[in-house]
């Protein structure tokens, strides 16, 4: 079903209220690991069998010896042959306190189960170095108080500070732990619109691994010692000098798109990490010019989402409009006749 997009709403003085991870709490986990995770690497299959978790997180617990695999620690790195028994014995760090603010949400779809919003371009989703207010999950924290007893206010997924769209926020422990799970399986169809300096001659895919760049830490890159990538994307419009096209997520690293639209020659407008010079193309009206000069960000749009609800199991289809400062770039490109 296609959802239909609901006011923005905010809440008034809204009150402080703890994380969703106490100060030092204590985590205790017994399992077996199936049969199928047979061949894995143990740090897949422990993400798998605990999706609640991030990666980092695990990773660093299994560093720590605080996992133990059959009564003995284990490497991330080592292969499984299935069916052992995992043991974890670990503290989750010290946070601070999180305090909810109120901010304007559009709301596509609500219920008690989940929430799907479309976020502007500019939002921060979660609070980080540089950013430790003002975000998306403040805002979270303010609509819906109960999140805060949710790993990240309920947020199954992430969207760059500049990239406008689509995000899905579990309500209850239950979804999260659904939700979390179907990502990382795959089962979350996420669809976005990028604008692209080049012309595409055609579709197709790019599966390259990415990791963090060897230099520049900040940055990702494509690397043949990175996690799997896999990119999926087609023509919606072409321009003189540029193409809108439809991207599909099948994997979800970090900036997977921006990295994988500038490894094919055509990245993303605007993006001031992976897109170089602002190329401006020859005979280019002084409107284009200026348009594409003052484009403040990189044009990324997640415009489509699908999934599985996690209490009903009914198929839901949600979609968010381009956002105004892409529209109008498209516009400008339209009318460019050079």
């Amino acid at each position: 079903m296609a959802a239909r997009r609901k006011s923005a709403r905010s809440i008034a003085n809204p009150p402080a209220v703890p994380t969703a991870e106490p100060r030092g709490e204590f985590r205790e986990h017994a399992l077996t690991l199936p049969p199928s995770a047979a061949g894995l690497r143990f740090d897949q299959a422990l993400a798998r069998a605990l999706p609640q978790y991030s990666r980092a997180r695990l990773k660093a617990w299994i560093e720590s010896g605080a996992v133990e695999v059959d009564g003995r620690p284990l490497r991330g790195k080592d292969r499984l042959l299935g069916g052992e028994q995992v043991h974890i014995r670990a503290q989750l760090p010290a946070q601070g306190e999180l305090r909810a603010e109120a901010m304007p949400l559009a709301i596509v779809f609500e219920d008690p189960a989940l929430l799907v919003i479309d976020k502007p371009p500019g939002l921060v989703v979660h609070p980080g170095a540089g950013n430790p207010q003002h975000t998306l999950q403040n805002a979270l924290l303010a609509f819906d108080s109960r999140l805060a007893l949710l790993p990240r206010a309920g947020l199954v997924h992430r969207l760059d500070k500049d990239t406008s769209g689509l995000l899905v926020i579990a309500r209850t422990l239950e979804a999260h732990t659904a939700l979390t799970a179907a990502l990382a399986a795959r089962e979350i169809s996420r669809e976005y619109l990028a604008l692209c300096t080049g012309v595409m001659t055609g579709g197709g895919t790019v599966a390259e691994p990415i990791g963090r760049h060897r230099t520049m830490r900040t940055r990702m890159a494509v690397r043949a010692d990175g996690r799997e990538a896999i990119t999926h994307y087609r023509i919606e419009r072409r321009f003189r000098a540029h193409t809108l096209a439809r991207v599909m997520l099948e994997t979800g690293r970090t900036h997977q798109i921006r990295v994988h639209l500038a490894h094919l020659g055509f990245p993303v407008v605007g993006d001031p990490v992976y897109g170089g010079r602002r190329r401006i193309p020859a005979g280019a009206s002084e409107q284009l010019v200026a348009a594409l000069r003052g484009f403040p960000r990189q044009a990324l749009h997640a415009a489509r989402l699908g999934l599985t609800h996690p209490a009903s199991g009914r198929q839901m289809h949600f979609e968010a409009p381009l956002p105004a400062d892409m529209r109008a770039l498209i516009g400008t490109l339209q009318r460019d006749r050079a």
